[in-house]
Formats: structure tokens, C-alpha cells, sequence
């Protein structure tokens, strides 16, 4: 099971969005996340600066829409240059028939869920997706405390991936740090978002090396891998 490391840019430094986005190139994606100021209290970067990202590193970008309407948004930014769309399950009008146009325009389609909306109600349309994303924080702001609470959840979303025989991505946001990272890889997460734990450090790129050394053993080592 592949360990993936995703730094969010929202712990970078926003004046110079092109150096951070280098000093991570040893990662396998680089975490944008897009917030409108509705559906979350929080507002940052948009359609022009995703452009610009995507001409200034060869590391591809994993998108999380935090937006009203993404049924509307999300296929323009696979246009912008993201490779991976995350949309929020509880934005979405037509959760189905989104994920089946962001993968026709050539990207990976993936829905988060917030901490107090359950998996199981969403079960038989996970063959639609790429990748399921568990928020271990309330969706907004960066730099908060991971919510033990969504372990659980975790591992029910990793056995109904195993229940139906899925091919997907498992990836947890928030709060993910050397601390936090292999109790999130035990549960069941294989893709991690971190962003001040990678920007914060003073060597970002030996940040991204650290935690997926600390993925990969804890996976290892996983019930649910060692079943696989």
C-alpha cells in the first residue's frame, strides 16, 4: 500500500506560492485548498492562482474545493490544471454525476466529508470516486488539533472500501503531524495532508521523508494492509 504525502499550501507562505510549492517537490501532490467564505468562514485562493501554481511545479495539485456549488466550479478547475478534485459531500447537488464529469475532463474526483457527516450514507456511490477524504478537523482554517473522535471513522471507511473490493485513495486533512500520523495510518488512511507540520519545519522537504517513513511503518504493520 503506497504511502502519499500531500503538503497544503495553506501553511505556505502566500507571497511566494512558487518557492513553497519547490520545497516540497519530493511530495506526491501539493494540497490546494480553495475556500469561498460561505461554505466555510474562511476565504483563499481561486481559479487564477491554481493557473499559476500548476506552470510552477511539476508536482501535481490536489484540489479541495470548500465551496458552495462545486457541481458548477470543480470542472473549471480541473481546466486551471488540477489533477485531483475533492468536492464536499454535503455542497454537492449531484455527488455522481460531478465525479463522472471531473474524471471524463482527466482528473482524479474525490469527496470529503466534515467530522459530523457520516460514510455510511454515501456506501453505494463509492465506486464513483477515486479517493474518500475524512476531515479530522472542522473545514476552514489550518494549524488545528486533530479530533481523535474520527478514527472510528476511519476505520469504517477503510472496510467499506475493503467490503465492496474498492480500488481508492483513503486520505484524512487536519491536524496530521509526527504525532498524529500513524494512528490516521493504523485506522486506515493512506494519502496525508499536512501543512504546518511540512511548512512549519525547517526543512520542509525532510518533513515530507519523515512522515511518510512514519505512514509506511504504520501501515506495515495495519490490520487492514497486512489483510491485502
Amino acid at each position: 500500500m503506497a504511502v502519499q504525502i500531500n503538503p497544503s499550501i495553506l501553511s505556505a507562505d502566500f507571497s511566494r506560492l512558487a518557492d513553497e510549492a519547490k520545497a516540497v517537490e519530493g511530495a506526491d501532490w501539493l494540497h490546494v485548498d480553495v475556500m469561498d467564505n460561505h461554505f466555510v468562514p474562511n476565504l483563499t485562493l481561486g481559479m487564477p492562482i491554481v493557473e499559476s501554481l500548476s506552470r510552477a511545479t511539476d508536482t501535481p495539485l490536489d484540489l479541495h474545493l470548500m465551496i458552495e456549488d462545486p457541481d458548477r466550479w470543480a470542472p473549471q478547475y480541473v481546466e486551471a490544471g488540477a489533477g485531483s478534485i475533492t468536492f464536499h459531500a454535503e455542497a454537492a447537488a449531484a455527488p455522481v454525476r460531478l465525479a463522472r464529469e471531473i474524471r471524463a475532463k482527466g482528473a482524479r474526483a474525490a469527496m470529503a466529508l466534515k467530522p459530523a457527516t457520516p460514510i455510511e450514507q454515501y456506501e453505494d456511490i463509492l465506486a464513483e470516486l477515486d479517493m474518500v477524504l475524512i476531515m479530522t478537523v472542522e473545514p476552514g482554517f489550518g494549524g488545528q488539533a486533530f479530533l481523535d473522535v474520527m478514527l472510528p471513522k476511519i476505520r469504517r471507511t477503510r472496510e467499506l472500501i475493503a467490503k465492496h473490493g474498492l480500488d481508492m485513495w483513503l486520505q484524512v486533512d487536519g491536524g496530521v503531524s509526527a504525532s498524529t500520523i500513524e494512528r490516521c495510518a493504523e485506522a486506515g488512511a493512506d494519502v496525508f495532508v499536512a501543512g504546518s507540520a511540512v511548512y512549519g519545519a525547517a526543512d520542509p522537504a525532510a518533513a515530507v521523508r519523515t512522515l511518510r517513513e512514519q505512514a509506511g511503518v504504520a501501515i506495515a504493520a495495519a490490520p487492514w494492509a497486512c489483510d491485502h
